[in-house]
């Protein structure tokens, strides 16, 4: 049996306990079900290409790409060539997944009237994979044969800048002196899209083997990417470096088979046909076609082409979860480099610091060797010059001796020459220079500073005899503007709003029209292959390089100007870029959720600024991408270090902890990474059949007030007598409970789910006592029971026979008592049901009460010993 156990701090944040590695694995895994249920399971039906069958229509193009792209059959690949000790890491994490999955409470599966289905071993990867098959480059490449196709050759160095699905993130290392007590610190904040719920799941995992904190992805074990391990912590940006190539394929139909044309004649390909079942519409079939490169993923409509996709990940066989074990078992900052060495990809910057005071920076995962054509768009597949070579490029790695900064720029001797798009260094140079200064991190992360110097270098330009009286007010205002995208500055909402308009008229230059042919590539690219998309994130490289194409940026600048000065003033940037989550709107809850933060969250920072609130200048000012999570780890000192996700640990709307650490990020705010690893103490457990396993945790008056202020404040708990108290009465009550030696207060679970609150006391030290003859062996309880919208059959009475048998376990424990309001018919029925006595109504200081009674022998008649199935000792979810 596995043996583990879950607490969750103020914030819901799981820490995590396992007497073996494999025992926390599963753990983990099944309090990823019950925080995340509907996101793990949708992430999987991606990785599946089985989305459409659940969700309808809209979710073709993706399940299209994951059955031509193979990643189920990737992840199963990597799977198989897996360490034995990973693979049965990894088996046991989807142990805990599959047994939390009947029992996961998530509203979605009844909305869509769909049920999770069982996890495969290789269905981890699967997930990992989904999240970054469209992290790197080749989407890119894409565009850029659309700019060839429709402006010429070499015109898609206009956009040579970091794309639409490009990364934002941000790290940096300060080295410590340990002689003088100054601790290393590495500070950062990913930046991906906003995921309601979020992406990042923040844990701690805790084993005899280790002890980390960090950001997990639901639906994969550990913490791949950011984590601390107190003597040693580590975080990644995006590497940008160039991984992935696309090759133009000659495909022909011979015999019943499918060729494709090689460097020597033409070879058979593998090919078969799957079905896509689509829920609400007709079933899709999709070919299925693999080239020596790699899966054919689309075809170019134009050329009649198609397009396959070669990664090392598919090539290889390996995505590099065998470092994954020897990374959370790190204790140097050398530990850390050596485990990456395993790493496939996506491909990273690595900063780790330990407490001896090494720094290092390295790249993780493995960029191929080829011609520099394959860089930058689709190459021919039949031309041995494009094939890969054997081996992959050296990853570079150095001591870091002061200050190291990330932010996906181009570093000689580090990145540089291991991509093409990298993004523009402003950001890069900004937290040096914050650093410099002596900016707190929580600073560093919110500084708003842009880089409007191209833009703002072209107003100057503008002749002001071209303008109108407003537009030429508007140009010297745009000019005195000191460059900060604050959420309440009147003056950033002013050139954004230029700046939008701008971005829309350089779209209809002549020179770029053309670029609005159709796209010859499949619709889930669109986001890649937009036009207006890419005019609005490339406005800097247009500016300068237009006239190279015969227009002029000039004339749209002065329109735009003029737009914007005879129209409504434009009112603060915060009104315009407005937190734009997204999520899959398939239950209300969610969606009522996501209006309120689209309605009240207003946002600082922009494109190009360290606080990388992104938006598409000319399309929408509403922001889709952001800072996913924000982490300031002290090496050596976790009780010191802070983090904060966008919305909460849950993904549960109506949860406590679904959106709680919302208004501190958008402030700019951390919460501590909690110190030591209290886990919850388990006092009883057993397994209740067809349920679950059924725990009772001693309740922490700090830790669990808030869930259970959101219990007793519900009108059906209204017996309960707490129905206008507030957090901090909630918390002084129990905190009265705690200190008495006759009244203990539990929290009951099933599996990892909190399902209600469990008392009992000493009835002679307990106003009921003065009520009724106690008599030798009495022992009172009072039970709150709040299951979840809908309890599975059977639940009210399963709990209460295990809490007798808990009470009962004690064998000076004779009769329960209890004392319910007269007026509570469901607690009355329940009692009924579980073979209680009634006897005397009774006036208590609060209630008029029912007292009823059950004997040791009635209980054991009815449910037997209780000796007979107790376990009370903690075992896993």
């Amino acid at each position: 049996m596995r043996r583990g156990a879950t607490h969750r701090d103020e914030w819901g944040i799981p820490h995590m306990w396992g007497d073996t590695v494999d025992d926390l694995s599963y753990v983990q895994g099944f309090t990823a079900v019950t925080d995340r249920a509907w996101q793990v399971q949708t992430e999987k039906w991606r990785s599946e290409g089985r989305l459409a069958e659940r969700l309808g229509p809209a979710h073709v193009p993706w399940d299209r790409f994951a059955r031509r792209a193979r990643l189920d059959d990737t992840a199963r690949r990597c799977f198989q060539r897996l360490r034995p000790e990973t693979r049965r890491w990894i088996e046991a994490y989807v142990d805990g997944v599959n047994d939390a999955l009947p029992h996961a409470e998530a509203p979605e599966f009844g909305a869509t009237g769909c049920a999770p289905d069982p996890w495969r071993p290789w269905s981890p990867l699967g997930v990992f994979l989904v999240q970054h098959i469209l992290f790197s480059t080749f989407p890119n490449k894409l565009w850029r044969a659309h700019v060839s196709a429709t402006l010429g050759p070499g015109a898609h160095d206009l956009f040579a800048m970091e794309g639409p699905a490009g990364a934002g993130s941000n790290a940096w290392a300060v080295a410590g002196d340990p002689a003088a007590g100054r601790p290393a610190v590495i500070a950062g904040d990913p930046h991906r899209v906003l995921e309601l719920p979020g992406i990042y799941q923040q844990v701690r995992l805790a084993c005899p083997e280790f002890d980390v904190a960090g950001l997990a992805f639901p639906g994969v074990p550990g913490v791949p990417h950011f984590g601390h391990a107190g003597p040693v912590a580590w975080a990644i940006t995006n590497a940008m470096a160039d991984y992935q190539d696309l090759y133009r394929e000659r495909l022909r139909r011979r015999d019943g088979r499918i060729e494709a044309r090689e460097a020597d004649g033409w070879s058979a390909v593998q090919y078969h046909v799957e079905r896509i079942e689509v829920r609400g519409g007709d079933a899709v079939e999709v070919e299925v076609v693999e080239t020596a490169r790699g899966p054919v993923i689309d075809a170019d409509r134009t050329t009649g082409e198609a397009i396959s996709l070669r990664t090392p990940a598919r090539a290889g066989g390996e995505l590099g979860f065998d470092a994954l074990l020897p990374l959370l078992r790190a204790r140097r900052a050398g530990d850390v480099a050596e485990a990456l060495r395993e790493w496939v990809e996506p491909v990273n910057s690595v900063l780790v610091a330990d407490d001896t005071g090494t720094v290092l920076r390295l790249v993780a995962g493995r960029v191929p060797v080829r011609d520099d054509r394959c860089r930058a768009e689709p190459v021919p597949a039949w031309d041995p010059r494009y094939r890969w070579h054997d081996g992959y490029a050296p990853m570079p790695s150095a001591a870091v001796p002061d200050v190291e900064v990330h932010a996906n720029d181009r570093r000689a001797g580090d990145t540089a020459e291991l991509g093409g798009d990298f993004a523009p260094p402003h950001r890069a140079r900004r937290i040096r220079a914050l650093l410099a200064d002596g900016t707190p991190a929580e600073a560093v992360h919110t500084d708003t500073s842009a880089d409007p110097a191209v833009l703002l270098g072209l107003l100057r330009r503008l002749p002001a005899q071209g303008l109108g009286p407003a537009g030429a007010a508007l140009r010297e205002r745009l000019l005195a503007w000191d460059g900060r995208m604050d959420a309440g500055s009147a003056d950033a909402g002013a050139f954004a709003a230029w700046r939008a308009a701008l971005a829309r008229r350089l779209a209809d230059e002549p020179a770029l029209r053309p670029l609005r042919a159709p796209s010859a590539f499949d619709e889930l690219f669109t986001p890649w292959t937009d036009p207006a998309t890419r005019v609005g994130l490339a406005l800097d490289g247009l500016v300068t390089a237009l006239p190279g194409l015969g227009g002029d940026p000039l004339a749209p600048a002065a329109a735009a100007l003029d737009e914007v000065a005879a129209g409504p003033e434009p009112g603060a940037w915060g009104e315009r870029h407005l937190l734009h989550p997204v999520h899959l709107g398939v239950d209300p809850a969610v969606d009522a959720a996501v209006e309120a933060l689209r309605a009240r969250t207003r946002l600082s920072g922009d494109n190009d600024a360290v606080l990388a609130t992104s938006s598409v200048p000319g399309v929408s000012d509403a922001c889709w991408r952001g800072p996913v999570a924000r982490y300031v780890w002290q090496v050596g000192d976790r009780a010191a270090s802070r983090w904060i996700v966008p919305f909460g640990a849950s993904g549960r709307a109506g949860d406590p902890h679904f959106l709680d650490q919302s208004a501190h990020w958008a402030a700019g705010e951390l919460i501590p990474v909690e110190g030591d690893p209290t886990m919850a103490e388990v006092v009883y457990e057993e397994d209740l059949p067809g349920l679950g396993r059924f725990s009772l945790t001693v309740l922490d008056p700090k830790a669990d007030a808030e869930l259970v202020h959101g219990w007793v404040t519900q009108p059906r708990a209204a017996f309960w007598g707490m129905l206008d108290h507030s957090v901090e009465r909630v918390r002084e009550i129990y905190e009265l409970v705690d200190g008495l030696s006759t009244h203990h207060a539990f929290l009951m679970r099933l599996g990892d789910r909190p399902i209600g609150v469990f008392q009992s006391y000493e009835p002679d030290a307990d106003p009921v006592g003065e009520r009724y003859d106690v008599q030798p062996g009495d022992v009172g309880m009072h039970l709150l029971l709040m299951p979840g919208e809908q309890p599975p059959p059977g639940l009210t009475v399963a709990v209460a026979s295990a809490l007798g048998r808990f009470l009962f376990r004690d064998p000076g424990a004779r009769r329960v008592v209890v004392e319910p309001d007269v007026r509570n018919d469901r607690a009355l029925n329940r009692l009924k049901v579980s073979g209680f006595s009634f006897e005397d109504e009774i006036d208590m200081p609060t209630k008029r009460a029912q007292l009823a009674f059950i004997t040791r022998e009635e209980f054991t008649e009815l449910f037997g010993d209780p000796a007979a199935a107790q376990r009370t000792e903690p075992s896993a979810p």
